[in-house]
């Protein structure tokens, strides 16, 4: 049996532990406003503390939760623009482009500065890269299934219409079509040239109207071919 204490050992004790209480308090209370005390709290009922970041919740899973199988990176970096924002930022950047073009040859169509404009090839190739990087963008095991699924291997309109469901697709062939509409008007263009044929409407129809455009040149060179055999 332990020996009991005795009286004035007992006072003695709860004298001390009393007149400690106080400095207790205080030494707590420096501590919460030191620099950095953040460190020193102590870990509440929580497994992890909530990452400060939303980068990093990736990296740090919750106690409890599986792994798998790989590490996780420490950043996971979040993607600048949505595939909504890249198809329109593609659009309006590719319809923009080849305005100046446009207006070159039909505002100034023998200036010097439009021969030397029409003849590069920085349009082109610029409309190429974008155009593959909206293909590749907008590509899907199902897109050559779509494009040829007739048992002859022939495009069909309701695969077709599924494809261009997506707004990437869409985007896609608009680069396309705004490549191919200005080479065909360059061509008119030159032809206009070398011939001394008006083309400034039929450059313009090859903007939006490709095919009409190119039909109005073809109508415009023999009416004036008729027009000088007659003279």
């Amino acid at each position: 049996m332990a020996p009991c204490a005795s009286p004035s050992a007992l006072a003695l004790s709860a004298s001390t532990r009393v007149s400690s209480f106080p400095l207790t308090l205080r030494l707590e209370a420096r501590l919460a406003r030191a620099p950095g005390s953040a460190q020193l709290r102590p870990a509440t009922a929580c497994s992890w503390p909530r990452p400060l970041l939303p980068e990093l919740a990736p990296a740090f899973p919750r106690a409890g939760a599986r792994s798998a199988g790989r590490p996780q990176p420490l950043f996971r970096p979040r993607a600048m623009m949505t595939t909504s924002q890249i198809a329109s930022c593609a659009f309006t950047v590719g319809t923009v482009a080849v305005l100046p073009f446009y207006t070159l040859m039909v505002v100034a169509p023998n200036a010097d500065i439009t021969k030397r404009t029409v003849e590069s090839s920085a349009p082109y190739v610029a409309l190429g890269l974008l155009y593959a990087y909206l293909l590749y963008l907008s590509w899907t095991p199902d897109t050559l299934r779509a494009m040829f699924a007739s048992k002859y291997w022939l495009p069909e309109l309701p695969g077709i219409v599924r494809m261009f469901a997506s707004e990437m697709t869409v985007a896609s062939a608009w680069i396309h079509l705004l490549a191919v509409d200005l080479f065909a008007a360059r061509q008119v263009y030159h032809d206009g040239v070398k011939n001394n044929i008006e083309t400034r409407h039929s450059v313009s129809l090859c903007l939006l109207f490709c095919p009409v455009g190119i039909l109005a040149h073809v109508v415009t060179k023999v009416l004036a071919g008729a027009a000088g055999r007659s003279h």
